[in-house]
């Protein structure tokens, strides 16, 4: 049993942690240099040094914030009150506590009301969803039915990719070869060697330890979904066509690209596309078709969901 155990252990893979060796930002005026250095999957020294501008460094995420369900809850009441203003409901009458945190539905017509809980219950789902629009929040259900706020993601880093253009043409140059997976795998290893920091609970934090793209590169530090969010942006403003999806497990997300597999590629089937998994948290480094045992089982045993990046 003990040699089974033995060859067994020798089998399983030896990652390599990645290695930042350097991090500054200049100050250029109306923009901001960044530079970084790191040791790539295969000790290899890389470098990479852009500029962002200042004007859209933060926009439009400068008033993004951890959600608050009573922000939510009184914004919705309050549209709700300005709706009954303006269009009042005929033969009921409608009133509010105090604190407008509930109301009460009178009418000698139990129709009326049914009707009135109807139009109000619609329009408290129609203002919430503004709200978490607004403020790049979006309802998430987990791959066990969990359900929870948490930030948008997909938006977050769609909106991203414009203020991170400039790192295309510098890129593709280190890379000095336009393929999916080498391009890839550089943003990988780059991304990686920022340093981690714990995600914290995606269902209960409200967003709390969440960076926008910007925001990782700026901090210098991003939990799993951060710098889930950066990689996409920062691959999309490289390769604009290619279709990419976020993976959600249990308190990790990493991204899928759509390309095919080779070898032991770890891969997902998803709205009839495969998509090849990869995983940019670090430390460990990892290329494009590889995850971590417990990441890898997560996805064998279907305990994920993913959100499609077009």
């Amino acid at each position: 049993m003990l040699q089974v155990l033995v060859a067994y252990v020798l089998l399983l893979p030896t990652w390599v942690n990645a290695q930042q060796l350097d991090f500054k930002k200049v100050d250029l005026g109306d923009s901001y240099q960044f530079v970084y250095q790191w040791l790539d999957i295969n000790k290899a020294n890389q470098s990479l040094t852009f500029t962002l501008p200042k004007k859209g460094l933060f926009s439009p995420f400068r008033h993004f914030r951890e959600y608050k369900p009573e922000f939510a809850t009184r914004y919705v009441q309050k549209r709700i009150k300005q709706s009954l203003k303006a269009d009042p409901i005929r033969n009921a009458n409608i009133e509010f506590d105090t604190a407008f945190k509930q109301l009460s539905i009178k009418s000698r017509d139990p129709e009326v009301i049914a009707n009135a809980k109807k139009r109000i219950a619609e329009e408290e789902q129609s203002h919430f969803n503004a709200y978490l629009e607004q403020q790049y929040y979006h309802q998430f259900t987990d791959h066990s039915n969990a359900q929870g706020i948490k930030p948008d993601h997909i938006r977050i880093a769609q909106d991203s990719v414009a203020v991170l253009a400039p790192t295309k043409d510098i890129i593709l140059k280190i890379v000095n070869f336009k393929n999916i997976r080498r391009v890839t795998n550089y943003v990988l290893g780059f991304v990686q060697s920022i340093p981690y920091s714990a995600l914290e609970s995606r269902l209960t934090s409200s967003g709390a330890g969440f960076n926008v793209p910007t925001k990782v590169l700026w901090e210098n530090q991003g939990d799993c979904d951060s710098k889930m969010t950066l990689t996409v942006a920062l691959l999309r403003a490289l390769m604009p066509r290619i279709k990419m999806v976020m993976v959600y497990i249990d308190n990790h997300a990493f991204i899928g690209i759509d390309v095919l597999p080779e070898g032991d590629d770890i891969n997902i089937q998803f709205q009839g596309r495969t998509f090849v998994l990869a995983d940019p948290t670090g430390p460990v480094q990892l290329n494009l078709g590889d995850l971590t045992f417990d990441s890898e089982q997560a996805i064998l045993s279907n305990h994920y969901v993913a959100e499609l990046f077009e």
